[in-house]
């Protein structure tokens, strides 16, 4: 089982870690990466991806593929979850400052929860509507409109940036 989308296809090793497993590999841009491969679980353990705008398409892929090829969650929570996640990626990867970030997914009874985790003690602030600008800056406005519930956990070094939504009926 290859892990791809339907119609979807990865056309070189891309970059991603699992929990500690490192298989280095050096990008054409010079950054060191492990190796990526759409075997990647974010509900078994936290996959790291690098820190660089093109990974908000693969946490969406992964994201997308857990919760709607796995779980078979319902469509609609599915794309939500997935605009989400890339909102998230997206702050991590432009504020964070750190080469990589993590991404997990967990389940549990009635909810799913969504995390990206980074390096950075800095704490996302969410912005009056009126005050954002129309191109940028709705990220955690998405979040905080779609999402049950959202939060930040401060960890030992870093952050986990967090949202939950209901589950109904599964």
């Amino acid at each position: 089982m290859g892990g791809a989308l339907p119609g979807e296809r990865l056309t070189r090793p891309a970059y991603a870690r699992h929990d500690g497993d490192m298989r280095d590999v050096m990008e054409d841009d010079g950054l060191t990466d492990a190796a990526w491969d759409l075997s990647a679980d974010p509900s078994a353990g936290e996959v790291r991806l690098v820190s660089r705008p093109r990974s908000a398409g693969i946490a969406r892929r992964l994201t997308q593929r857990q919760l709607q090829h796995h779980w078979m969650l319902p469509h609609e929570l599915t794309e939500n979850a997935v605009l989400l996640v890339s909102e998230l990626v997206g702050n991590a990867v432009q504020h964070a400052g750190a080469h990589v970030f993590g991404l997990r997914i967990r389940r549990r009874r009635g909810w799913i929860r969504i995390e990206v985790r980074d390096p950075s003690r800095a704490l996302p602030c969410q912005l009056p509507v009126h005050a954002m600008p129309v191109t940028s800056g709705r990220g955690l406005f998405l979040v905080d409109t779609l999402s049950d519930r959202w939060g930040v956990d401060l960890l030992p070094h870093g952050k986990s940036t967090w949202f939950e939504m209901r589950v109904v009926g599964h």
